[in-house]
């Protein structure tokens, strides 16, 4: 029996890392055995493509070759790591997945259908059952990670944010005039435990109440 795909989206400042903790402590609380991982990254070959897609240094790179980079590492990351563990019937939670890509290159890089396009065969069919998207305004979150080191992307201009939360939103749109409701939008400008408890009722409907 093929294992359940979740993955955590949100801009860059949304929280995620304070609420994939959260996830994590409900796999263990619940024994669900899970596969936590991240994109860029999750495999040797794919840690490294990270490193120069998000390396400063790199700042003139071509949006083409970001968006391809972007895939190559997503093409590793499914067949050696997100791929095998779901069809040895664990619970894959990844840190972004191809929702990023969409977002971030095919709306705030303005590279369209594209990304859709180069991403398809890297995915190979590995769609997550549940998108968490934890939705904070671009001008909030990057208040938040103000005093923080930047990666290439976080450096970006208000406006590309901007166009990256609208992608965001559109796809949520799309999917749901679709009869799709994959993505779970998570409002993320309160107390972190409230976004936890909505995070905990979304699992909840995969996994049943605890006990």
């Amino acid at each position: 029996m093929r294992g359940i795909f979740i993955s955590v989206e949100g801009g860059d400042g949304a929280g995620k890392s304070t609420q994939l903790a959260n996830i994590k402590q409900y796999m263990e609380e619940r024994n669900i055995s899970a596969v936590f991982t991240r994109e860029p990254g999750g495999t040797e070959i794919a840690e490294k493509i990270r490193d120069i897609i998000l390396d400063p240094a790199n700042e003139g790179m071509e949006d083409l070759t970001e968006a391809l980079l972007y895939a190559a590492s997503r093409a590793e990351h499914v067949r050696k790591v997100i791929a095998p563990a779901l069809e040895d019937g664990l619970v894959v939670v990844c840190d972004r997945f191809v929702d990023s890509s969409i977002a971030y290159q095919g709306y705030g890089r303005g590279l369209g259908k594209v990304v859709e396009m180069i991403n398809e065969p890297a995915v190979n069919g590995y769609i997550p059952d549940l998108t968490i998207f934890l939705d904070l305004e671009p001008e909030v979150a990057m208040g938040r990670i103000s005093n923080r080191g930047h990666d290439r992307l976080e450096t970006e201009a208000a406006d590309f944010h901007e166009r990256v939360h609208q992608g965001y939103l559109d796809m949520i749109a799309k999917e749901e005039e679709e009869g799709i409701f994959r993505i779970a939008r998570i409002p993320a400008d309160r107390l972190a435990g409230d976004i936890k408890s909505d995070i905990y009722a979304e699992l909840d409907q995969i996994f049943g109440e605890a006990e």
